[in-house]
Order: C-alpha cells, then structure tokens, then sequence
C-alpha cells in the first residue's frame, strides 16, 4: 500500500493591527488566538444552520467581515462574478483582511454583496488589482476578449468548473489562456465549494490545487490561499488543470473496484448460502429455515467477503513480483489492470475491515436471538427428560476456544492495520515503520484470519457429511483465495527465488536488451 502523505494546512495570515478595536480581534484576544484565526465557530458573523433563504439574504447583505479599517493600505483583489461562489470568497478575503472589488456586468443591480465590498464595471473593475478571479463559467469568458488590453499582464485566476469530465477538448484555463494570451492564468480554488467557504467548514476540503506557466502568478495565488486557512497543492504548469478540473466531477474513482467486488462476492455468496441453508431444507424435508436469512446467512456472508477481500489487498503484490521474475526486470510497465488493483489495495483493505466489522457486531448478537435461546432450552429439556448429559471433549474445546483466539488475534491487527492507514497516523511514521505494519503485520493478519476459518470447519472440513447437492460450505469456498496467496508468498520468500527478486527491485536485470533501452531513454516507464 502506498503511504499517502498528510497536507497539514499552513495557518492563515494574522492582521491583528488591521483588524485592532473589531469583535472577531477582542473576541479572539480574550482567548489567546489570532485574530487572523478565529475559529468558525466563535465568528459574531456566521449565520445559523437552518436559516429560512429570506433571512439569509437579509444576512448576507447586511453582514460586516470581521476587520476594522485601518491606516496601512490594505492588498486589493478583484473578482469577476458576483454568484454564489464570488461571494463566498470574497467574503471570506474580507474576513482575512482583503480589500475586494467585484467586476459584474450590471453593477448596478448586484446585490447580497458583503459590506465593504466595492462593485464596479468589468473595465474598472480589471484597473483596481493585479489579481483577478473569474468566478464565472466559460460560456462567459467572451467578455473578456473586449478586455484584453485592460488584463495585460494580471493574474487571472481560474477557478471554474465543468458539468462532464473531458468536457471540452482543452481545459478552461488554457482555453482563458488563448483568450487573454497577455496574461499569467492560474488555476485554482476549483475544489472549494461556496459552502465550505461561506460556513467555515473547511475540514474536508481545504486542499487548494494550483496550477500555471508562470512561477510568480502561482507564488501569489498560493500565498492568499494560505491566507484564506487553505493548503495550496502545486501541480506544476498549466497542463494539469485539465486534470484539476476533472476531480471534483469524479465519485468515488479508487473505491468503485472495492465497492464493485465487495457487492458481487456478497450477492454469490448469500445466493450460495441461501441455497444450502433455506432451499435445500425445504426441498428435502419441507422445513422453513427463512429466518436464517435475517441474521445466520449474513453472518457467514460477511467474513467470508472480509477475509476474501483481505486476500486480494495482497495478491496483486505476488503478481507483480511473478511478473518481475517472468520478464528479468522492474523497467516494464505493469498490466492497465494490476497497476489500477494495486492502487486500490487501501480501498480494499478498508473495506474488509467494514465487513469484518460487521462479523463482530452480528456475532455479539447471537445469544440474545430466539432460534439460539430455544435450541438451548430444548437441548436442556431433552437431557433432563432422558437423564443424559453430552461429555466434555477436550479436543473439541480446544479448537473452540483456538478458533475464538485467533478471531480475536486476527481482527485486533486487521484494526491496527486499518488505523495505520489513515493519514493522520501514517503521517507520524517513517516508511520502514510503515511498510512493516502494512507488509509483515499484513500477512500476518492474513495467516491468523485463515487459520480462525480453518479451525471453524475442524473435523467437518472435508467430510461428506457437509455436503448439500454437493455443494460444499460456503467457508470451505473462502479458503480458496487466501491459501493460495500464502502458498505463492511463502514460494516468493524462499531464499534462492528472494535473492534473485531482490536483485531484480535493485536494478538488476537478467537480459542485456532492457539494460541497453534503458540507457538509451527508451525504457517503459
């Protein structure tokens, strides 16, 4: 698994001086925090969860940022667009001690502006700042060809949107950029929603990705992204905004092949179940056993997909390195689907643990359900009726209690396993610390929740007895996978194959033909 790196946001800039006499400035000294910093949740300006639109915009228009007028001259901002997303940030810059000019076509008309705001005409507007922010769509970046004179030379900050990825066949900010070709265009804030920004609620999206050709404009644009509270993210020139621009449209891209194989292994293995434990009963001896599909069949459904799962975080790693020992070489480019598998193995892993989740809640169920408690009475009455009582196995109570603690052992490191991926936790190991809980303490969670399966079945594994159609238990079908994972790795790790493997990641390769592609330039990668 791939360590993912923690972007801790850099804080914003204190204008303490600026903002001296204000309520966000008294309210934060009382606490001992910037002025600059003042948590959402202390600002005297936020408006309520819930409020009726009428109120809202009653609010909006009357709000006043949090930051007093003051003798030093305060960095001016223009910003094209006066939608929601216009007024959201410039609001916000307003609070972080921003003067802000709005350019709009009708300024006469704009309303629901934050006070303080100054709106002017597009062409008057473009004279009062170097740094202009177009909140609008490309549809109406035409307005801007009659004022190309006027942005020679500004930074103008793209921050738009499409509504399909690849929607066009440039992406909007090199197509500002033949528009205006005078001037340094720089994509960014196109991941902020006007929400986040107009609640406070930065957590889960404060990640600003900036892109553009010229180094200084990007500089600029990243600096009043730190001031805003944000992280600015450089991905390099003005390429990457297609890319930019395509993520906030993708859902969920890493974790569709999890969720897509979770489902299927779910859906054939209650079918499956279902066919042994329900269907078969009734056919046979016209029992009804449908309250088993309730409780019981999920119960069997879900470790088997969390340990099946488990197994295939794993698996593309053994391929991959078959692959490197087939070919001689690590200088060759994975197949399309082992590369995209192997940048799933987080996804996968995380959701096993939900489902082993799930085993541990259903199972902690089951002494309270009607079927258990009347299997027991009954059992009990039965002996006491026939003055029999069942003999204690030692053999059978070992392997209870066995099965038990290698449940318990195996979903304690599948959690360790779990936490450690998070960023915030990977973030405060190196990689060896990191790679050994995930790769070592990996298998060996692997090894423990295989043999918890296998000393489930005991003595039932391979007898006939279990058979229903001939179909055997639906555990003996989860084996498959994971056993045959450990038998390759543990091949893998013999000394004469690990020596040569190890040779092979280190830049060894066994043909001379990809030694010399390399040298030339003409490598794979």
């Amino acid at each position: 698994m791939a360590k993912e790196p923690l972007f801790s946001p850099e804080p914003g800039r204190s204008e303490t001086k600026e903002a001296e006499g204000s309520a966000e400035h008294r309210l934060a000294t009382s606490l001992y925090i910037p002025a600059g910093q003042c948590p959402p949740q202390l600002r005297l300006t936020n408006r309520p969860l819930g409020t009726s639109p009428t109120v809202m915009e009653k609010m909006c228009a009357d709000e006043v940022p949090l930051t007093a007028s003051s003798s030093e001259k305060q960095e001016t901002v223009c910003i094209f667009g006066t939608g929601d997303f216009g007024k959201s940030l410039g609001f916000k810059m307003l609070q972080c001690g921003y003067s802000v000019v709005f350019g709009s076509r009708n300024p006469q008309v704009s309303s629901l502006l934050p006070r303080g705001a100054e709106v002017l005409s597009y062409s008057n507007a473009a004279l009062k700042s170097d740094v202009i922010i177009l909140a609008m769509r490309r549809e109406h970046y035409e307005v801007l060809t009659e004022l190309v004179d006027s942005l020679n030379g500004k930074i103008l900050v793209d921050v738009s949107n499409n509504l399909k990825i690849n929607q066009y066949p440039e992406s909007n900010a090199e197509y500002l950029a033949q528009l205006v070709p005078g001037a340094n265009v720089v994509k960014a804030f196109n991941t902020i929603s006007a929400w986040a920004l107009q609640s406070g609620t930065l957590d889960a999206s404060r990640q600003v990705f900036v892109c553009g050709n010229d180094s200084k404009a990007k500089h600029r644009v990243m600096d009043i992204a730190r001031t805003l509270g944000l992280t600015p993210l450089d991905q390099g020139s003005l390429v990457a905004a297609n890319e930019i621009e395509n993520y906030p449209l993708q859902l969920f891209p890493m974790w569709r092949l999890p969720f897509y194989l979770s489902s299927v292994l779910c859906v054939f293995f209650f079918v499956y179940c279902a066919i042994r434990e329900v269907i078969y009963p009734y056919v046979n001896a016209k029992t009804d056993a449908t309250f088993r599909l309730v409780i019981s069949i999920p119960n069997r459904v879900f470790p088997i997909t969390a340990l099946t799962l488990l197994a295939l975080v794993y698996l593309p790693g053994v391929l991959a390195a078959i692959l490197q020992l087939y070919r001689g070489t690590k200088y060759s480019r994975f197949p399309n689907w082992l590369d995209h598998w192997m940048l799933c193995r987080k996804q996968l892993g995380l959701v096993a643990l939900g489902f082993a989740f799930l085993h541990v809640i259903y199972t902690l169920v089951i002494p309270i359900r009607y079927y258990v408690r009347w299997r027991l009475k009954n059992g009990t009455i039965t002996q006491v009726l026939a003055n029999k009582d069942s003999p204690f196995s030692t053999s059978t109570a070992w392997l209870n209690d066995s099965y038990l603690a290698l449940g318990i052992l195996g979903f304690f490191l599948f959690l360790l396993l779990g936490i450690t991926s998070l960023p915030s936790v990977s973030n405060m190991v190196n990689w060896r610390e990191f790679r050994f809980v995930q790769s070592k303490l990996g298998y060996l969670t692997l090894i423990l929740c295989t043999a918890h399966t296998l000393v489930y079945g005991g003595k039932r594994f391979l007898s006939p007895g279990i058979l229903r159609w001939s179909l055997p238990s639906a555990y003996v079908l989860a084996l498959i996978i994971p056993c045959s994972v450990l038998v390759m790795k543990f091949i893998l790790i013999m000394p004469c194959i690990d020596k040569i493997l190890m040779r092979i990641r280190q830049g060894w390769e066994r043909n001379s033909q990809y030694s010399k592609s390399a040298l030339n330039g003409k490598s794979d990668i």
